[in-house]
């Protein structure tokens, strides 16, 4: 099983935060650093400092590291026009040597683009089916050919498809929950299949969802990656649970029942039933960000009883 650190910088963290963050976990061993892309605070509190752009983000630290995996779960459609993207993914995966990965989806978070003046169509579905194919258009089209795609929202005429990235290519996450275009969606375009925040008792017939839509396209369901979203909070002892709850305006209870969280041995047993519910992956979602020892702890007690030879 694979952990890596994801983080919500939306809810107030700058760039120096992220990085000292992603250096941490480069250090301990996770395999990477992921951000959300999101431009709003949810919920109340202090807005402060404000957003940071993942992309921008992901491209200091890309600089900054030299082996941690780095990328968002995910990127919403409305952003960015397909083109910019792809070229923003292959400049910053040529800055880290070969090690971004893209995390898209359709976006929800209608008063983060009323905020900001970006357009939230109703139609995100079919603006993602078209920006996934012309990312992945544009890297693999060979050096020294051209890209062109006609489709009802984005036109491209005879792209140079430039720049590449150091991958061929770099791998895309598909995120979501939906019953079927989500599936569909990954079943043709991704590398990784991710399912955010589920309840644990839905993960199998999610995962199910997405190898039913595989065999129906005759692809092997078994090229993808099955991983999971879930927020973290281990302590070595249970006050020490208790207030890293606290510091992040959970319950204990309720972060039992829907987290990786509760003390060592409680967060072993939770990515246990995960492993064998087919989970491949877990995004861990670190909402302390200047709590450090949090990810020591995890990365010393916790992960090395889960992938042990």
């Amino acid at each position: 099983m694979d952990f890596r650190i994801f983080t919500e910088p939306q809810q107030g963290a700058d760039y120096d935060e992220l990085l000292a963050v992603a250096q941490a976990a480069e250090r301990l061993g996770f395999d990477g650093f992921f951000r959300s892309d999101h431009y709003l605070r949810m919920g109340d509190g202090n807005p402060l400092p404000g957003p940071t752009d993942a992309w921008t983000t992901l491209a200091g630290v890309a600089r900054e590291t030299t082996t941690i995996r780095l990328g968002t779960l995910v990127s919403s459609v409305t952003y960015r026009h397909p083109g910019i993207l792809a070229i923003q993914v292959a400049q910053v995966d040529q800055m880290s040597r070969g090690r971004v990965e893209l995390g898209l989806g359709a976006g929800w978070f209608a008063r983060e683009h009323e905020a900001y003046g970006i357009p939230f169509p109703s139609n995100r579905f079919d603006l993602l089916e078209e920006q996934l194919a012309i990312v992945t258009g544009l890297w693999n089209t060979p050096l020294g050919e051209t890209f062109s795609f006609a489709g009802e929202h984005h036109t491209l005429v005879d792209s140079p498809a430039l720049p590449k990235p150091i991958q061929s290519p770099p791998p895309i996450i598909v995120g979501g929950k939906g019953p079927k275009r989500t599936p569909a969606l990954a079943a043709r375009f991704a590398d990784e299949y991710n399912a955010s925040f589920p309840e644990f008792e839905a993960i199998p017939g999610l995962f199910r969802g997405v190898r039913d839509a595989c065999e129906a396209i005759e692809r092997s369901a078994d090229e993808l990656v099955y991983s999971v979203a879930l927020a973290v909070a281990v302590g070595g002892s249970e006050p020490e649970f208790q207030s890293r709850a606290a510091a992040i305006g959970r319950e204990g209870a309720e972060l039992r029942t829907h987290a990786v969280a509760g003390t060592v041995p409680e967060a072993v047993d939770r990515l246990s039933r995960l492993q064998e519910l087919g989970v491949e992956r877990v995004y861990l979602q670190v909402l302390d960000l200047g709590d450090l020892d949090h990810l020591e702890l995890i990365a010393s007690e916790v992960v090395p009883q889960l992938n042990r030879p």
